[in-house]
């Protein structure tokens, strides 16, 4: 219906959106370290997760999640990747990398295309070989320059490229999981902020700023992800798929426009060569839905 695809797509820019201009969130935190940071990200999700659930209705699915072992062991992963996912995208922007975050992003399409290759049995198609390979190439391009693999994006992109993986498998409803998520890694989040009070470090109570900054980033954290699931469920998924492009972009120009990064010609050439990947995958992808649909008409025509 016009107004559910109008209502996705308002959804898809603010989740998108927000997801790219985060890193005005965590530049107002510089002298808070990235370890508190992450640790008050936990437990405020929890805290804001709980109401959160409530307003979806996805208590079932929680109390589903967490009457089953094997859906808390890779719970207890997921949890793992997106915490460790978190940490190097908090240190990497209050440390002025915030140019590595959206190269990360960027790259995380390709990087699905290559596990969903790998793990879940996909073919990969001359257009899609073809993006992975220009997308290798630009990595390789700024690693040669670096002297070293530019680890802060790679480390971004495939820890949730590994965390989407487990959690498609799953099938839970996206707000529930992650809520079971961030409880499971709450008693390690309480610890750390607890080590911090007891050393006289804690940076929570230091002003009112500071404290209501970091009570903020449970709605930093849940707010998208309720938007992006309000837009799936509305929007094709092709249509997700090129709003996904958003958020590194407005990242990228925050980079170099606001935070005034050097985008050097390595830099150039390797967003070139990911830009290039992107735009071949982006035109096969849609070229395969294409086909897929006149396949299924030509199916029910006969």
């Amino acid at each position: 219906m016009p107004d559910e695809r109008r209502a996705g797509v308002l959804y898809a820019f603010a989740a998108f959106g927000f997801w790219g201009l985060t890193p005005i969130y965590y530049k107002l935190l510089p002298h808070v370290p990235p370890v508190e940071v992450l640790a008050h990200r936990i437990v405020w999700s929890v805290v804001f997760g709980a109401v959160f659930v409530s307003l979806v209705r996805a208590w079932p699915a929680v109390r589903s999640a967490v009457a089953s072992p094997a859906t808390l062991g890779k719970l207890a992963l997921t949890a793992a990747l997106v915490s460790t996912n978190w940490l190097v995208y908090i240190y990497a922007v209050v440390n002025d990398q915030v140019m590595s975050t959206s190269l990360g992003y960027y790259i995380n399409p390709l990087v699905n295309v290559l596990l969903g290759m790998l793990f879940l049995g996909e073919r990969l198609g001359r257009g899609r070989a073809l993006a992975v390979a220009l997308a290798t190439l630009g990595t390789a391009s700024l690693a040669f320059e670096l002297g070293g693999l530019p680890w802060i994006s790679l480390t971004l992109a495939f820890s949730f490229g590994f965390y989407g993986l487990i959690r498609k498998r799953l099938g839970l409803h996206p707000m529930a999981g992650l809520f079971v998520e961030t409880l499971l890694v709450a008693p390690l989040a309480v610890l750390a902020l607890a080590w911090f009070v007891l050393q006289g470090t804690s940076s929570f109570g230091l002003d009112l700023r500071t404290s209501l900054l970091l009570v903020l980033a449970g709605p930093v954290t849940l707010l998208p992800l309720l938007w992006f699931a309000e837009a799936a469920r509305r929007l094709p998924l092709i249509t997700i798929g090129f709003f996904q492009y958003l958020g590194p972009t407005l990242t990228f120009l925050l980079a170099t426009l606001v935070y005034g990064e050097a985008f050097t010609p390595a830099w150039a050439i390797t967003f070139v060569l990911i830009w290039s990947a992107l735009t071949v995958f982006t035109i096969d992808s849609v070229a395969m839905r294409r086909k897929l649909r006149r396949l299924a008409a030509a199916s029910e025509g006969s």
